[in-house]
């Protein structure tokens, strides 16, 4: 099974929570989208274990199951999609999850986040 985590998914696997620690155990593959590599940099600079946290995160992404799923071309399009879709329901979501939203759609993978405003998100599966 592929999974794409969004922050607070990180964020919780990183505090041992064991739904989390579950859930990374039965993935074959790990994705972070950029966004959350972003979001999760800028926290770090915001707490004074900066360092620490950016090793943590180092040592995360250098497993043979993690990897870093970049943005491009057709992660826009789905973008588009996802935001069109969002903006006419009238729900619209923060920008960045639009992004991890459109990711999951173009990596066929399985969303793994807290944020149950990715409910209104369709064609997505979350966890």
């Amino acid at each position: 099974m592929r999974i794409m985590l969004d922050t607070n998914a990180y964020s919780a696997f990183k505090r041992g929570d064991e739904r989390m620690i579950r859930i990374l155990s039965q993935a074959d593959e790990i994705l972070l989208p950029t966004p959350v590599i972003g979001e999760l940099r800028s926290g770090f600079r915001s707490r004074n274990r900066e360092a620490e946290n950016i090793g943590e995160l180092h040592s995360f992404l250098s497993s043979p199951r993690v990897r870093v799923h970049p943005l491009g071309e057709e992660t826009a399009i789905f973008y588009a999609e996802v935001f069109s879709a969002l903006r006419t329901a009238g729900k619209p979501i923060p920008v960045n999850d639009v992004w991890i939203a459109a990711a999951v759609m173009e990596s066929g993978s399985v969303l793994v986040s807290r944020d149950a405003h990715f409910d209104a998100v369709a064609g997505i599966v979350k966890w």
